[in-house]
């Protein structure tokens, strides 16, 4: 009695190839679900990728910057009224062993407007301050054009603008109108990250100030950096010192706290948006599963004939599900192209480095291999389960 034949053994490149003839056979659907899955990899590619640009981006600003600087500002008092700065703090903040450069700011009663024939109300947001001449040495601010405040030109009617400031008076050299009398343009400056609100400022020498605008000489905002392993020591000791009667009416903060608050703010909006990509990559897997079972329909007597010729279960079950994950894999693929060159270009649009980390790709690749095989799970097994008399007769 002969021994009856061993089915033949499916390898590797026999999966692919008849993976890879059930697809061809329906391109038009193929494509239909393969964009599902496409939409849903890139839509996560792409959120975890801007997001990590824009913390890059955020990280070296922070390391242009430094995170060493503190301010100090007035507070209120006990009876909830305007607390005010003594004249000497500047100076005592720079007695501070680890200080290693002190930059102050003092609030003036004036108006700052491009010629003397626009109402005094009309102050277009711009307030306008007294400055010590180590101000932008301190917050690492350059000028954009002509110069800024010196030893020299703080004792006259010399005005320096910040970036918004001059956008918004449409002036960036010859004479403003201040309280009363025209300065002259000294230069205007470039963006103040840490400082935003020296964009929207006409700055004028602390000399300049007392003679020409009655600034009483209280400072309304001290800028101060430090060693970066003394920061924490010198916030401690910054109240004190400022204002040693009365600390309790002294703000301190870091600027660069607001950056940090910004990127922590960036990583919640991104586990929304990539809650929003997962619902899309489950469409495109729902999608992928109707595929398949329609293909185990339209395919019974394909299913019949290779069961009558000795493909076994098992070898039907592995050919539907390589269908399954091929398509998956296809649509993968590329939505990880899409999602990056969308990264790419969205960051290249903002001026980012563009980043997509390498753990995004392999958890969209784990991905697509988890929705391909859920996807075609149930309709490799009712393929496998369709007696071969049945399958033919009922095709």
């Amino acid at each position: 009695m002969k021994a009856a034949l061993a089915p033949a053994r499916l390898g590797p490149d026999d999966v692919l190839r008849v993976g890879l003839g059930g697809l061809r056979a329906r391109p038009a659907r193929v494509v239909l679900s393969a964009l599902g899955i496409a939409i849903g990899i890139a839509t996560m590619v792409a959120v975890i990728g801007i997001s990590s640009s824009s913390k890059e981006d955020l990280l070296r600003r922070l390391d242009r910057l430094g995170t060493n600087l503190l301010t100090a500002k007035p507070g209120d008092t006990l009876f909830g009224e305007k607390a005010e700065l003594p004249e000497t703090a500047p100076e005592m903040v720079r007695r501070i062993g680890p200080v290693t450069a002190v930059g102050a700011t003092g609030a003036v009663d004036a108006t700052v407007r491009r010629t003397d024939k626009i109402p005094e109300e009309v102050t277009q947001g711009i307030a306008v301050q007294a400055a010590t001449t180590d101000l932008f040495g301190t917050l690492g601010v350059e000028t954009a054009s002509g110069s800024s405040l010196n030893v020299g030109t703080a004792r006259y009617p010399g005005v320096v603008l910040g970036s918004e400031a001059a956008k918004r008076l449409g002036v960036r050299e010859g004479r403003v109108w201040i309280g009363g009398r025209w300065f002259t343009v000294l230069g205007v400056l470039r963006p103040a990250e840490l400082a935003p609100e020296i964009d929207r400022s006409a700055l004028v020498g602390w000399d300049a100030a007392r003679r020409y605008l009655g600034f009483d000489g209280h400072p309304t905002t001290i800028y101060e950096r430090s060693a970066d392993a003394s920061v924490n020591d010198v916030r401690d000791v910054l109240a004190r010192t400022v204002s040693p009667e009365h600390p309790e009416e002294v703000e301190v903060s870091r600027p660069s706290d607001a950056l940090e608050a910004k990127a922590a703010a960036a990583g919640a909006f991104t586990g929304l948006l990539l809650g929003l990509g997962a619902v899309a990559l489950l469409v495109g897997g729902v999608g992928v599963a109707n595929t398949m079972v329609i293909s185990v329909l339209e395919r019974r007597r394909e299913i019949g004939l290779r069961r009558s010729l000795g493909a076994t279960r098992g070898q039907v079950r592995v050919q539907f599900l390589a269908e399954s994950l091929l398509l998956s894999g296809f649509g993968g693929a590329a939505g990880v192209l899409l999602g990056t060159a969308v990264t790419a270009g969205f960051a290249l649009w903002k001026g980012w480095p563009p980043v997509v980390p390498v753990w995004a790709l392999g958890g969209a690749l784990a991905a697509t291999l988890a929705i391909g095989t859920a996807a075609g799970l149930y309709p490799a097994v009712r393929a496998a389960r369709l007696p071969p008399t049945e399958a033919l007769a009922s095709a």
